[in-house]
């Protein structure tokens, strides 16, 4: 019989079977064809639908499982089954009211139906708790928006009644209540006339707090108030108001795609799909705007990040399409904005805007993984500047100078190719020729930009050299300092390698003072202050130049000052010069055979500065630390250049190499900073953001460096260190935390074994590495307060063996460990106090213990033998047959024992074993023996 022959009843039957024998997907797919083939609405169908809400059910589906019940019940009304299985449904989704609804019709038409009375009752008293809680949260709603909606109340009340109503807004309760009540409504009418900008943000927030998690509601919502209403919100020259915005759009946009905020979130496909119109429309309408001439540069940086979030094909994948609406045109002309042209129909942009486009440009870029996508991104790219040069005016030149420069600080291999392009290398020379001060600055940016690979612009730094020093001597400080840069970055091509020499002899320390200069001169702006700072991160390859400056603290204060502003321009050449300073780059290892061949083959040799010695650096590290360093790489982490944010990484992690100025770090912020860092950007970032947090959690109490949620957080950073790949120390330092972590709290504890940190905290107890195993050993020590631990033991493993066998290792602090764990083990554990016995070598561990000259390790021996002897009658047995209680009768005797609490443990274990009825009462037993002693008394 073919597949086609097949009747709907009998593929209904087909189901049943597999249904009975739990094949819940095929039959599911059974119960599908049934009604594909059931044409008309009869009780057959109406079977149909409620049998596969039932295999929809198993595999918890819920929302299928209420279409399909629903569908049922419109040909057969108040099906009993239809109607419990829809209740479960409900249920499941937190629908309780209409559960409850369900539960109740059940019981009308079937009374004598058992199964729905306890679900019943359950959903009475959740109905019950849940219309009392909507009743509070109602009256406070409808008081809050009394107080918040009027504009004659007093200003002080109305922001704290918008406050209130923001933290209702985070609550179920409270955002249904909100949005029930018409509460987006009364935002946009309020905000029409609203001037107070603290109101006008908690506004927008709540707004975005309606909108998280709920489609239904986020649908609503877009209905009512429409994109250009988020749009023109943020649309505003007030930074907080602009970022309550962004936050609102990206909600919405998480909400559609199953995103969150957290840095390692991945969109959920089949929502993205269901949603595919809406975050296309969402995106585009950010993508036109990006050009919006009315727009301020707060709200175009917002924009532009917002793309960023969202483009990549780790998020929702959208750079092709980006491309295909012409996007990298609309970015190009963002590039090739300048404050220098300022007309009516300019745009606005900040010191930031150029910075923040291209790491977009680079975003995008990343995802024409392909040839094809990346030949359509570079022919957008061309057709941009073939269309700005088609204007024969000085302009035009300018612009596409700047934007070929944003281009060069983005996807570098797009830039370079740019320049190679006939024409266009001349172009940028004979400005930088002319006496136009504009056109000078321009072309010195972009030479200056170009010399990043020697081997793509060989002609721009062979031709470069002379125009830069030309430039130097202009008497135009904005083009003096530019054409400084060039000379700094061209200085620096030696790199660390101390044999190597660009300049002559004290030419770089003559560049360092001149930057130093322009960075510590207050009446000098900003921009030139910035472009001295990039100067400092070339010239700091040079070890002397390192020493110089970490002794200059007027210098070290006005870099960190310019930092902490924020500017994403300055990150660049702030955080290189501190990679520099703390010598946080990669290394190469030099290893000895490689050296003396590359000798014999007479290939140059690096060399390490002498000022690069570890005392030198440490000595810099702490100097930084103290400076407030921290501060100005909190305010720089919030880039969203994954290559920025792993050089921000990288000094972090030097700094917290040093104990004495980890606590400063935790005070300045850095812990916060740094989780972020860990989750999200390169491997090598994450790794050193982890390492750095590892570092802060061993010496600070986790309490204190990790608050609140945080010491949650920080978690999975620690157990991806646990990685081959991995140091030993990274993996050292990460045991390490881990232990202080796990010490802190039940939570903490299971938070660990929920990130899979068991079963690698466990394999390092098996590591040659003596201080691994030890590590490792006390991380298991502090987990087993943990039930769920217990469970590990317990299985059928060597895991209670293994645990036996390290009792006797010979270090001594890997031995306390595992004979803490036994102890507290055996305390609530029979099966584990049994599997002693597996270990051949179990008297000999528990001798060790018992007999040992150190106390705390007797403390702990004598705890396990107690428990042991409490356990079960046939263990405490096996345990009396053995020398162990003459050993615990010496203990029980003992005066000169210093801890008192090794003979009244001592004295337990052979009460425990009296109990049993395996010797005599302890009492009996030592009279019993005096008397002894005295007939054989001489």
């Amino acid at each position: 019989m073919t597949k086609s022959d097949i009747t709907a009843q009998e593929w209904k039957e087909k189901g049943n079977e597999e249904f009975n024998k739990g094949n819940w997907s095929e039959a599911l797919n059974c119960y599908t064809n049934a009604l594909k083939l059931a044409k008309e609405d009869n009780t057959e169908k109406a079977v149909y639908y409620k049998n596969r809400a039932a295999a929809f059910l198993k595999l918890k589906d819920y929302e299928k499982v209420v279409k399909d019940c629903d569908d049922s019940l419109k040909i057969c009304p108040n099906d009993p089954k239809a109607l419990f299985r829809r209740c479960q449904a409900l249920e499941a989704l937190d629908r309780f009211e209409e559960a409850y609804r369900d539960a109740r019709n059940i019981i009308l038409s079937d009374p004598n139906n058992k199964s729905i009375l306890p679900i019943a009752t359950r959903l009475h008293e959740i109905v019950q708790e849940r219309f009392k809680e909507n009743s509070r949260v109602s009256a406070k709603v409808s008081q809050m928006f009394d107080l918040a909606f009027t504009m004659t109340n007093d200003k002080e009340k109305r922001e704290t009644a918008m406050n209130n109503l923001l933290v209702l807004a985070r609550e179920r309760a409270g955002a249904e209540e909100i949005f029930k009540e018409g509460g987006v409504s009364k935002i946009t009418k309020l905000l029409k006339l609203e001037k107070n900008e603290e109101i006008i943000c908690s506004a927008i927030r709540i707004v975005g707090e309606l909108c998280k998690n709920n489609i239904s509601r986020t649908k609503s919502i877009i209905a009512d108030i429409g994109l250009p209403w988020c749009l023109e919100m943020i649309n505003s020259k007030f930074a907080e108001r602009v970022t309550a915005a962004q936050y609102c759009l990206q909600t919405i946009l998480n909400t559609y795609s199953g995103l969150d905020n957290k840095p390692d979130s991945k969109p959920d496909k089949a929502l993205c799909e269901v949603h595919k119109k809406e975050i296309d429309t969402i995106l585009s309408c950010l993508l036109y705007s990006v050009t919006n001439r009315t727009i301020t540069g707060l709200a175009r940086d917002a924009i532009i990040e917002l793309i960023i979030r969202n483009v990549h094909y780790t998020a929702l994948d959208w750079a092709e399409r980006l491309v295909d609406l012409r996007g990298l045109q609309r970015l190009m002309e963002v590039a090739s904005e300048m404050e220098e042209y300022k007309y009516e129909s300019s745009m606005d942009v900040t010191s930031s805007t150029r910075t923040i486009t291209s790491v977009c440009l680079a975003k995008i870029y990343e995802n024409m993984y392909y040839d094809a996508a990346k030949e359509k991104f570079r022919n957008a790219i061309d057709e941009f500047i073939k269309d700005k040069l088609l204007t024969p005016n000085i302009e035009s030149k300018v612009r596409v100078v700047v934007a070929i420069t944003t281009l060069l600080l983005g996807p570098l291999d797009v830039g370079n190719a740019i320049v190679a392009k006939e024409g266009i290398l001349e172009m940028i020379l004979v400005m930088a020729g002319t006496d136009d001060v504009l056109q000078q600055k321009v072309a010195c940016e972009c030479i200056v930009a170009a010399a990043s690979k020697k081997d793509k612009a060989a002609t721009i730094i062979n031709q470069g050299v002379n125009i830069l020093k030309k430039l130097y001597q202009s008497k135009d400080d904005s083009i003096r300092v530019r054409a400084l840069v060039g000379l700094c970055k061209l200085g620096s091509s030696g790199g660390t390698d101390a044999t190597i020499k660009p300049f002559a002899e004290g030419a770089t320390k003559k560049l360092a003072e001149a930057c130093r200069r322009f960075l510590i001169n207050p009446k000098k702006q900003k921009d030139m202050r910035k472009w001295a700072v990039e100067g400092l991160s070339y010239l700091t390859f040079d070890a002397e130049v390192k020493e110089k400056l970490i002794e200059d603290q007027e210098a070290i204060q006005a870099m960190i000052e310019v930092a902490k502003t924020g500017d994403q321009s300055v990150l660049y050449g702030v955080v290189t010069t501190l990679v520099n300073l703390c010598n946080a780059y990669d290394k190469q290892e030099l290893i000895p055979e490689m050296i003396e061949l590359a000798k014999f083959a007479k290939h140059h040799i690096p060399e390490e500065h002498e000022l690069d010695e570890p005392d030198f650096v440490n000595k810099r590290l702490c100097t930084l630390a103290k400076a407030g360093v921290t501060s100005a790489l909190v305010s720089l982490a919030k880039t969203d250049s994954q290559n920025s944010k792993e050089l921000i990484a990288r000094v972090f992690n030097a700094i917290c190499s040093q104990v004495e100025v980890r606590g400063i770090v935790v005070q300045q912020g850095g812990a916060k900073a740094l989780l972020p860092l860990a989750l999200d950007g390169t491997e090598k970032g994450k790794k050193q953001a982890s390492q750095a947090l590892a570092r802060l959690g061993i010496t600070i109490n986790p309490e204190v460096a990790f608050p609140g949620q945080r010491i949650m957080e920080v978690v999975r950073p620690f157990i991806n260190l646990l990685n081959p790949e991995c140091s030993a120390l990274e993996n050292f330092e990460s045991l390490m935390a881990l232990c202080n972590l796990a010490g802190v709290n039940d939570s903490v504890r299971k938070r660990i074994l929920k990130e899979g940190g068991f079963q690698k905290i466990e394999s390092y107890m098996y590591e040659d590495h003596d201080m691994l195993r030890r590590a490792a050993t006390q991380v298991i020590n502090n987990l087993i307060m943990c039930d769920e631990t217990i469970q590990y033991f317990e299985k059928e493993n060597d895991r209670v063996k293994y645990l036996v066998i390290l009792c006797e290792e010979e270090d001594q602090d890997t031995s306390m460990a595992a004979a803490g764990a036994l102890a507290m083990l055996t305390s609530v554990s029979k099966a584990a106090c049994i599997k002693i016995f597996d270990s051949k070598d179990w008297l000999e561990s528990l001798r060790f213990l018992l007999a040992n000259p150190n106390s705390d390790m007797q403390h702990r021996g004598v705890i396990i033998v107690l428990n042991m002897m409490k356990s079960t009658k046939d263990v405490a047995a096996r345990l009396i047959e053995t020398d162990v209680m003459e050993i615990l009768m010496a203990l029980s005797k003992n005066d000169n024992i210093e801890n008192k609490k090794i003979k009244e443990l001592a004295s337990a274990a052979l009460e425990a074993a009296a109990k049993w009825e395996l010797i005599r009462n302890i009492g009996e037993t030592q009279e019993s023996q005096s008397t002894s002693n005295i007939e054989h008394i001489d």
